[in-house]
């Protein structure tokens, strides 16, 4: 199976892609294991698993959340955890509501994990070694990091809009696998990482995009406050 553990929704205010074209895209592309991650959202996780009911690919609910020293994935988490706590109380929420700790673009230029990871180590599931998306060579480093320490890879397209979703992935052995079969193939580091950087114009394309999605939310937001 062919998993994307990273990919995002108009339920993301940088992102104007409906869980429904997220998906379909994927199909398209091959992709059939997904984690819609939204940024501190479960609505679009939840709109894609419904969407894809009869289709031929798994969705896991996931969320990325923005703590006090760097982003965060959980994967499998079906719930809303909040911003701004620090990364030991947001892996230890996310283990409490039985999901997967993933450290995502972690050396990134303008996503950079801020905190300790050394001292995160014991904590952590996995650490994405291959984000589509980054500047820089956050995804040598990640991985040179992963291998020393002994953690998991994984990767994601980090995809906002549907031409990078499945741009990266993992490759899991097996059929039809269960969310806690893929889970479990990931603890044992039991996958294989495929797919590769999206192109530097497509990269600075993409961000673009995502600015410009940020603002209509802002605007949007606004507007509503105004009416109220």
């Amino acid at each position: 199976m062919k998993c994307d553990l990273h990919c995002h929704t108009s339920y993301s205010h940088d992102s104007t892609t409906s869980p429904e074209e997220i998906v379909e895209a994927a199909l398209k592309k091959g992709i059939n294991c997904l984690v819609i991650s939204d940024h501190g959202e479960i609505k679009g996780a939840q709109e894609a698993i419904e969407y894809a009911k009869d289709k031929p690919i798994l969705i896991i609910p996931g969320i990325e959340i923005k703590s006090k020293e760097g982003d965060i994935l959980g994967l499998n988490v079906k719930e809303i955890i909040p911003n701004k706590l620090s990364a030991e109380e947001t892996i230890k929420k996310i283990k409490e509501l039985g999901g997967m700790v993933i450290i995502p673009h972690p050396f990134g230029w303008f996503c950079k994990f801020k905190g300790n990871l050394k001292n995160l180590v014991s904590e952590i599931d996995g650490i994405e070694v291959l984000n589509a998306s980054i500047f820089g060579k956050g995804n040598k480093i990640a991985l040179d990091f992963a291998r020393k320490h002994n953690l998991p890879l994984v990767a994601g397209s980090d995809a906002h809009f549907p031409n990078l979703v499945g741009q990266a992935y993992i490759e899991i052995p097996g059929n039809n696998l269960s969310v806690e079969e893929i889970l479990n193939q990931i603890k044992n580091n039991k996958v294989k990482v495929g797919g590769k950087e999206a192109g530097c114009l497509e990269k600075v394309i993409d961000h673009i995009k995502r600015n410009f999605s940020k603002l209509k939310t802002l605007k949007n937001v606004r507007g509503k406050k105004r009416k109220i």
